[in-house]
C-alpha cells in the first residue's frame, strides 16, 4: 500500500508541475484561477498521502480545513472575476 501512496504522490506532483507550466502560459485570469485551484488541491492531496504513509492523523484535520478554505477562495475569486454577476 505504501508504494501505491508514493505513486499517487508522484502523479499529483506531475499534475502540479504541468499546472504550474500552464499557469505561466494561461491566456486570462479565469484560466489562471482554475489552474491555481488545481495546484492547490494537488498540494493538499500530496500532504494527505504523505500523512497516510507516516501515520500522522492530525494532518487529516488540517487538510479538511484547507480544502474548505480552498473552495471558499475559489468561490470568492469567481465572484471577483465576474464582478459579482450571477
Amino acid at each position: 500500500m505504501i508504494a501505491i501512496a508514493w505513486v499517487g504522490v508522484g502523479i499529483l506532483s506531475l499534475a502540479a508541475v504541468v499546472g504550474l507550466v500552464r499557469l505561466v502560459t494561461a491566456p486570462d485570469e479565469a484560466s489562471m484561477a482554475a489552474v491555481a485551484d488545481l495546484v492547490y488541491f494537488c498540494a493538499v492531496g500530496i500532504f494527505l498521502l504523505v500523512a497516510w504513509v507516516f501515520g500522522l492523523s492530525v494532518i487529516f484535520d488540517v487538510a479538511a480545513i484547507a480544502s474548505l478554505l480552498g473552495i471558499l477562495a475559489t468561490i470568492a475569486l469567481a465572484r471577483i472575476l465576474t464582478r459579482g454577476r450571477r
